[in-house]
């Protein structure tokens, strides 16, 4: 694990503020972006936003799979289309506990790169439901506030305990085939598997 920062866990306050937009991009938002993409490797995670490393700022990182490098979204902006699609998720933060997300299947996001220059991206498969994950963290939103019931501690229709050894419901690869696009026209063959972000 990280000798420095690592993940905060629920009910931390920093995971329910608004986070703040990086007014400029410095030595400490640089170190900081180089720290989640090392915690977010050790835990096994697909993404991660600050707010989970106790810093509550305008950030989440992806990392490098199913052919796409890692990446930092700074300031991001995120427009989405298309029906709404369930897809199980799990959170870093919240150890042990998956639920069914209903989300857009198609995001298009507007975010600034380490260097300041201003990016746009669109997806329609499993960035798309990361970057809406890791959106809504800074947000001050989580999983559990998007079933009903919304109470930690509960186990509402659709709300699923992990079972010790799992790699804290990182997207899990070697459970299922890959879990792509959530369009309509080919949801139905493609299974899903479990992201935690």
């Amino acid at each position: 694990m990280s000798a420095g920062r690592g993940i905060v866990l629920h009910p931390d306050p920093v995971l329910r503020k608004k986070a703040r937009p990086v007014d400029r991009i410095d030595g400490f938002i640089k170190e900081l972006v180089a720290d989640m993409h090392r915690v977010a490797k050790e835990y096994d995670g697909i993404g991660l936003a600050a707010p989970q490393v106790g810093e509550s700022l305008r950030i989440f990182v992806t990392c490098a799979l199913y052919g796409e490098p890692e990446r930092v979204y700074i300031n991001p902006k995120l427009e989405l289309s298309g029906e709404i699609a369930l897809g199980e998720e799990g959170c870093l933060s919240l150890p042990d506990i998956r639920a069914e997300i209903a989300r857009p299947p198609r995001a298009k996001i507007t975010a600034l790169d380490i260097e300041g220059a201003e990016f746009t991206m669109e997806h329609d498969g499993i960035w798309a439901r990361v970057w809406q994950h890791e959106f809504d963290h800074l947000e001050g939103t989580m999983i559990i506030d998007q079933y009903p019931g919304g109470q930690l501690g509960q186990e509402p229709q659709g709300l699923q305990l992990g079972k010790a050894g799992d790699i804290d419901f990182c997207f899990s690869a070697s459970a299922n085939a890959a879990f792509f696009a959530f369009n309509s026209s080919i949801a139905s063959s493609i299974p899903s598997s479990t992201i935690s972000l």
